[in-house]
């Protein structure tokens, strides 16, 4: 999709069910556990529809398809893959050294335990770097997505509600710190947001874009 980072979507995705997996695993409170789940399905549609995937059957064995990207979406793409290019190298040697010293110097239940709290770590410490990608998306073509004023103040908010329930839920140590670095890449959306124009033809993260909904509206008229 033009202007968004897909490899951003993927990353979301999948350290939303780690956190969810270390979150169970810690026997962290309901309140902040069936959010994260939750999350984890929204997620998912997310990427559902970034890469325009459809199931269909195929001698009773289902078959992922994806449609093809245009130009502009490769041009997004190249952006893209240029931003986790140098934050690879960055996140692997830091996510391996980390769960080796873990591994020496920290018990755990099992080694299960031991996989997912060292994955876990590796979102919470690093996953902020993978929010990255978008604000360098923007960056490159000198412009925002357009993000409805309704969905803008549920952002707002929810960030504002996690920062409170992160002093006064019981949760882990590492879930409450990540808290505090999403409000570092919002305050950067913020100031791009400022910065730059709105472009009304990019989709958002939900799929969606201005001149495209007010097209379909027009439509089913």
């Amino acid at each position: 999709m033009v202007g968004l980072s897909t490899r951003a979507l993927l990353w979301r995705c999948f350290s939303q069910f780690i956190v969810f997996l270390y979150l169970f695993d810690q026997k962290t409170s309901l309140l902040v556990l069936i959010p994260s789940g939750a999350g984890v399905i929204v997620e998912a549609w997310k990427v559902k529809k970034a890469f325009r995937m459809t199931v269909s059957m195929e001698n009773g064995i289902p078959r992922l398809t994806f449609r093809s990207a245009s130009e502009a979406e490769e041009q997004t793409d190249g952006f893209d893959s240029e931003a986790m290019h140098y934050l690879v190298y960055l996140l692997l040697p830091i996510c391996i050294g980390g769960s080796c010293y873990s591994l020496l110097y920290t018990s755990h239940k099992s080694w299960y335990s031991w996989i997912v709290q060292s994955a876990a770590n590796g979102v919470y410490a690093f996953g902020f770097l993978f929010m990255l990608p978008q604000l360098f998306v923007n960056y490159k073509l000198k412009s925002v997505s357009h993000l409805p004023w309704r969905v803008f103040m549920y952002k707002a908010f929810n960030t504002f509600i996690d920062d409170l329930f992160a002093f006064i839920i019981t949760m882990p140590t590492a879930h409450r710190m990540a808290c505090f670095r999403d409000d570092v890449v919002f305050l950067i959306y913020l100031y791009q947001r400022y910065l730059y124009p709105v472009d009304k033809t990019r989709p958002n993260e939900y799929d969606g874009s201005v001149e495209v909904v007010s097209e379909e509206s027009k439509k089913t008229k």
